[in-house]
This record gives C-alpha cells, sequence and structure tokens, in this order.
C-alpha cells in the first residue's frame, strides 16, 4: 500500500490504536483508566439502497452519504463508503451502573461526557487522515449542515449515527431504541463519509432489531424494568419523557457531580444485551442480509 493508499484494515487499525492509545479515551479526573474498550469497525457502501430507505423510515431530512458528503465538500466522486464504529463502555464503568437504580454513578457521568469528547476526536481524526491522503471525507456529526430535529412528541436528527452503524453491519434496534451490537449496547458509535470504495461489511441480519429479544418473540424486557423514568415499556421508547428526565441531572438543585452533562444509561446496564448480544435468550437468531 503506498502512502496514499487507504484500505479497510488500514482504517479498522487506525481507531482501534486511536482508543488504545489516545489520553483523550482515558478517565483523567478519575483514575485515568479506559473510557472505551477497544472499537468495532464496519463499512458500507454509500449507495446502498437503505440510505435511501431511512428518508422514509427516519424523515425526508435525513442526508444520503452523498449528501453529507457533497454539502461538506462539494465533491461528487464516483465511488462512496461509510465507517462506522462501535466503542464499548469499559468492564469497570458499567459494573458500577449495575447496582444503581435512580442516579447515575460517577463512574458512568464522566464516561458520557469525556467519551464523547473521545468520540468526537476520533470523528475529526479519521476525516483528517483521509483529506490528508487525496479523499473528500466528513464526519457528518461534526459539519455544518448537521441538525437536531425535535418536536413536541420526538427528538431525532438528520444524521443518526445508530442508523448508520445498523446499515456497517454493526447491530440491530432494541426496543429502548438503543443499538444491540457484539459488544453489547452500553456504547457510543460515530461515523465517517468517504470518496472512496471499501468493502462493505455483511449485516447478518434480516430484521432491524433481530438481537432484541422481546422484539424477536415477546420475552426479556428487562429495560423496562431497569428504566426510573417509566420512559421504555411494551409499546416501546418514549423519547421525550427520557429526555426530559436526564435533562433533570443537569439542575443545580439535583445534580451531584460537576459537569454539564449526566447521561442516564440504566437501560443500557444491568441487562443481558449490555456487553454481548444475547443469543441465548433469542429463539431465531436472525441471520441473512438486509441487503
Amino acid at each position: 500500500m503506498s502512502n496514499n493508499e487507504v484500505s479497510a484494515e488500514f482504517i479498522d487499525d487506525y481507531i482501534k490504536k486511536m482508543a488504545m492509545e489516545s489520553e483523550k479515551n482515558r478517565l483523567q479526573l478519575l483514575d485515568n483508566s479506559l473510557i472505551y474498550e477497544e472499537p468495532l469497525v464496519g463499512f458500507a457502501s454509500g449507495d446502498d439502497p437503505i440510505f435511501s430507505q431511512y428518508k422514509t423510515i427516519i424523515g425526508e431530512f435525513h442526508m444520503t452519504p452523498r449528501d453529507a458528503l457533497e454539502k461538506a465538500t462539494g465533491q461528487t466522486p464516483e465511488k462512496v463508503s461509510v465507517i462506522s464504529w462501535i466503542l464499548p463502555v469499559a468492564e469497570k464503568t458499567k459494573a458500577t451502573m449495575r447496582r444503581e437504580r435512580t442516579y447515575p454513578t460517577e463512574r458512568w457521568a464522566h464516561a458520557r461526557e469525556f467519551g464523547e469528547v473521545f468520540n468526537e476526536f476520533v470523528r475529526a481524526q479519521v476525516a483528517q487522515v483521509l483529506t490528508e491522503r487525496g479523499y473528500a471525507a466528513v464526519s457528518p456529526y461534526l459539519s455544518p449542515s448537521f441538525q437536531r430535529i425535535v418536536s413536541d412528541t420526538d427528538r431525532t436528527s438528520n444524521w443518526s449515527e445508530r442508523h448508520i452503524a445498523y446499515a456497517c453491519g454493526l447491530g440491530t434496534f432494541s426496543l429502548n431504541d438503543a443499538l444491540i451490537t457484539p459488544k453489547g449496547m452500553a456504547m457510543r458509535c460515530g461515523s465517517v463519509v468517504v470518496g472512496l470504495e471499501l468493502p462493505p461489511t455483511p449485516r447478518k441480519y434480516d430484521f432491524y432489531a433481530a438481537h432484541c429479544p422481546f422484539m424477536v418473540d415477546g420475552s426479556c424486557g428487562k429495560c423496562i424494568d431497569r428504566c426510573p423514568a417509566g420512559a421504555i415499556t411494551e409499546k416501546g421508547h418514549h423519547k421525550i419523557r427520557c429526555f426530559n428526565f436526564q435533562t433533570a441531572f443537569a439542575d443545580p438543585g439535583v445534580k451531584r457531580y460537576d459537569l454539564p452533562r449526566i447521561g442516564c444509561g440504566f437501560c443500557q446496564t444491568g441487562v443481558p444485551c449490555e456487553s454481548a448480544i444475547p443469543w441465548g435468550l433469542l429463539k431465531r437468531p436472525g441471520q441473512g442480509s438486509t441487503q
């Protein structure tokens, strides 16, 4: 591989090396331990029909990879690919949350706040290293085109990192709207679009919630019991109720830690899908492809 050529292996190694070596992936105000364990990385063709389908599933406002790349760079490459990654929360942090029922632990709060700082760093660095090698690249989440769409009944955006990860073969959705990946749902995800052809990661599922026992056959539902806000029911996830509950953590009269935001995370921990796909609870694992 010449200096300017980029492969899927190069990108995979680059992201994993950042996670293992960057000081930004450390709880520097606590014990300097890892925020995230080794990432998962997946790829999809920017012209995969699923991205057009998202305009119906999510909303017409949702950008396709080509939309995002062209708006950011003004370029229209012949080939476009999407890079997505999963950043699994470290075991030490998850373990502290399993015992809690009403308020996030300090470790979880720090991991949520500074973990997203690291995630943004990964987004920027991946886009930069690809640009330096001569490829048009952008992190849609960090671009001026990124928008949050908020109404009285919903909260979404024009670039959903979870839906991008789903398209890149990294996991399926769950009752609580999170993504259940091979390393579980206690994670964060990010993505970059690049004007380069990369081999797509197979989507080894034929149902959008194939990794969630409740969505498959009505079993489990542990996340319903774990939610202190009552935002998860058998009917699904109430985004506004969830958001309002988490917003209350930032109130000076409520919050316990000196942080601008305090994420929740109860439904991502203390559940069978916390750190893996709960195959033991699934009666049909959902093999196949959505492509």
